[in-house]
Order: C-alpha cells, then sequence, then structure tokens
C-alpha cells in the first residue's frame, strides 16, 4: 500500500506542477490582455478630451460671432448713423442736424 500511495504523490506532483506553469502562463496572458485594454482606454479618453476641446472652441467662436458688432466712435463730421431695420430697409440719423 506504500508504493501505491508514493506513485499517486508523485503522479499528484507532476500535475502540481504542471498546474503551476499552466497557471503562469495564463496569469501572463491575462496581464498581457489587461495591458492592451488600458492603453485603449487611455488612448479613447485623449481622443474624448480632445474632441472635447475642439467642440468648446467652436462653441466660443460661435457665440463670439452672435455678439453684435459695435460701431466705432467717429470724428467725421461728414459721416452720418444709420441702422438696419430689416430686409433691406435703412434708417439715416442725424443727417438733417449737421450742416
Amino acid at each position: 500500500m506504500t508504493l501505491g500511495a508514493n506513485i499517486g504523490a508523485t503522479h499528484s506532483s507532476a500535475l502540481r506542477g504542471l498546474a503551476a506553469v499552466v497557471g503562469g502562463v495564463a496569469t501572463a496572458i491575462a496581464v498581457s490582455v489587461a495591458a492592451v485594454v488600458a492603453v485603449v482606454f487611455a488612448a479613447t479618453l485623449v481622443v474624448v478630451g480632445f474632441m472635447a476641446t475642439a467642440l468648446l472652441g467652436l462653441a466660443a467662436f460661435a457665440l463670439r460671432g452672435r455678439r453684435p458688432a459695435r460701431a466705432k466712435a467717429s470724428t467725421d463730421p461728414n459721416l452720418i448713423e444709420a441702422r438696419n431695420v430689416g430686409g433691406h430697409s435703412w434708417v439715416a440719423y442725424g443727417w438733417n442736424e449737421r450742416r
């Protein structure tokens, strides 16, 4: 009986060694896959950050373009002020007071 117990123990220790090697290989593969997934996720975050920055920049330009332009005060007495009242209609102010 002791001989059979030794054979089983030897066989079991061989399987343990093989299981340790297979487990090490599986761990290495899992670590490699996790590293690749982490790099892909980080690259995705960088791309999303660039897109958000571009979107905010375009929104800033769009909002800046919507602001009405301020007329510069002119010192030329020959210039009159005119405002667009819709479509092709304009109204001039102060033209009859300056002579």
